[in-house]
């Protein structure tokens, strides 16, 4: 009952939001805030009664906070929920990300009423997919995140935010296709029919069938490799993460792109460990591959939020990797597999922590600026010193430095994946190379050297919604034209700049924007961040370092279900 009240809650929530019409939207966000507060202390308390060391890891047996009901009998599929030692982390990743966009949200002019229900629609969808025991339900879950992400990013996004709208709904939704047809796949080739991943688990279907367990498992594999995304599929995704508000971009790159990885781990492996064990190194090459694509393409980019995108697709090969080591049965002891595996799920909870961190805060540079561009921001370090301690940790903390969780992450796939397949992890290992490059550069432009504004900046954290609500930057709208003449009449009149340290503003580029440059002793015209962007962002940053000097909490709650993992993927 716990653990279906967590994933309801959400939805129950927004339905009352939206039924509740006298209700001011002053209270909307508030209410949002305290529900999304009071979910993730349920998920508090169910990590507290967890018991990570119940026999089975929770895939065959041992599964915990298991509720089952029947839905559909005549294909043996049901209402099942529960928990184990992979899924309980991301629930709880789940819930702290919500949590942050809503506090993130708080200052949503837009429509905030239908934005707040659309972000709590979301919640129920992903904690149902992490929950669900039964691949129908897995799959209505999985869609229904398609649908609420489509929605904020075309009602509440910027620039070509429909069109990006409709190519992650095309993409994704075509994607979920594919797996469906490998779910049909699984249940006619199993012994009874069912749905029930815990029965599909413990008596794998398509065994005595390689060909037949080969086309089930590219099915099932091309599915959440367009979720992940994973190389080719993950053209839809700097779109989608560009155009997106930032508290969406957050939200998909550290929720939703999980739901990919977490298939792999929860479905593929244990379901068709002999199709798993002869195509592992498929997996190993895409997973190789991503992150060495992954990485260079954002270190070409002049964008700082398409940056962070790319990196997404490094940092999710890594996952592939380390999952593909823990199928190669023949080149590896199970010990190193289950490090590979540990690694892997790792990964997710840290990229999810730190990436999401990222993208609110280049939220921020749109709230200010209505831009993204490196060209358009530079020596930001002066004027706001909060802003660039916390782009420093979370740069830091992507890049694998020790001290922070994708250190613990990425160590033990390398180490694993050394054993398994030392070639594709001597080739990966370029790839942290790569990404401590790129954020090193992206810090470079954005926060060193002399002082680079647009002319927009300076209207502060709240005006970047009034900014996102119009779908194109501000710097041609009057009040941005206004502030610019303001910066020149003080430049021309030296009483009215004195002490200020304003320069001549640049001659407009990028498409006749304004950019002033120079140095402001005073902090300048670039807001620092402000109380609720602290709030939202800095836990993030604060729980990857709490995992990165004291993983074993965390490390506790995944080893033992890691372990079951790999013996299934043995049999």
């Amino acid at each position: 009952m716990l653990l279906t009240t967590i994933v309801l809650l959400p939805v129950l929530a927004a339905g009352a939001l939206l039924g509740l019409r006298r209700l001011p939207d002053r209270w909307v966000g508030r209410i949002w805030v305290l529900v999304t507060t009071v979910d993730l202390a349920l998920v508090a308390w169910m990590w507290a009664g967890f018991d990570s060391d119940a026999s089975g890891g929770g895939f065959v047996e041992g599964l915990q906070y298991e509720a089952k009901v029947r839905w559909i009998p005549t294909v043996d599929a049901s209402y099942h929920v529960g928990v184990d030692g992979i899924s309980m982390p991301l629930i709880a990743l789940t819930t702290v990300l919500f949590l942050a966009a809503a506090i993130w949200s708080l200052r949503e002019q837009k429509r905030p009423r239908r934005y707040a229900a659309l972000f709590l629609f979301l919640q129920t969808a992903s904690l149902g997919t992490f929950a669900a025991q039964d691949l129908i339900l897995f799959f209505v879950f999985f869609d229904l995140s398609i649908v609420g992400m489509y929605f904020i990013i075309a009602g509440w996004g910027h620039g070509n935010n429909r069109r990006s709208a409709l190519k992650f709904f095309l993409y994704t939704f075509l994607g979920s296709l594919a797996l469906l047809l490998g779910f049909i796949g699984l249940f006619l080739g199993g012994e009874e029919r069912t749905f029930d991943m815990v029965r599909l688990a413990a008596n794998p279907p398509l065994e005595d069938s390689p060909l037949m367990g080969g086309l089930v498992l590219l099915a099932i594999g091309i599915g959440l490799a367009v979720k992940t995304p994973l190389f080719p599929f993950h053209t839809w995704l700097p779109d989608a993460h560009t155009d997106a508000p930032a508290a969406g971009s957050a939200i998909l790159a550290g929720v939703l792109l999980k739901l990919g990885t977490y298939g792999f781990v929860r479905i593929a492996m244990p379901m068709l460990p002999s199709a798993w064990q002869q195509w592992a190194m498929v997996a190993v090459v895409v997973g190789v591959i991503s992150v060495l694509w992954g990485a260079l393409v954002a270190l070409a980019q002049t964008d700082f939020k398409r940056m962070i995108a790319y990196t997404s697709i490094n940092h999710m090969g890594y996952v592939l990797l380390g999952l593909g080591a823990a199928g190669l049965v023949g080149t590896a002891d199970a010990d190193v597999r289950v490090v590979a595996t540990v690694g892997a799920t790792v990964q997710m909870v840290s990229h999810g922590l730190l990436t999401a961190a990222l993208f609110l805060l280049s939220g921020v540079l749109w709230a200010r600026g209505g831009t993204y561009g490196f060209a358009r921001w530079g020596g930001l370090a002066r004027p706001a010193p909060l802003f660039a301690a916390a782009l420093g940790v979370a740069a830091f903390g992507s890049l694998g430095l020790p001290g922070f969780s994708s250190f613990i992450a990425e160590f033990q796939i390398i180490a694993g994946a050394l054993q398994a397949a030392p070639v594709a992890a001597i080739l990966a290992a370029p790839g942290i190379l790569i990404t401590a490059a790129l954020f090193l550069v992206a810090i470079q432009r954005l926060l060193t050297g002399p002082t680079v504004l647009t002319a927009a900046a300076g209207y502060g954290p709240e005006a970047g919604e009034e900014f996102a609500a119009t779908g194109s930057p501000p710097d041609s709208t009057p009040a941005t034209q206004a502030h610019a003449a303001t910066h020149a009449e003080r430049v021309r009149d030296p009483g009215a700049g004195a002490g200020t340290g304003v320069q001549e503003p640049t001659s407009p580029t990028n498409g006749g924007s304004g950019q002033l440059t120079g140095t402001r002793a005073g902090g300048g015209h670039f807001q620092d961040l402000s109380a609720r962007e602290i709030v939202a962002i800095v836990p993030l940053l604060a729980l990857s370092v709490l995992i990165g000097l004291f993983p074993r909490p965390l490390l506790d709650v995944i080893e033992p279900a890691a372990s079951a993992i790999v013996q299934l993927v043995s049999r």
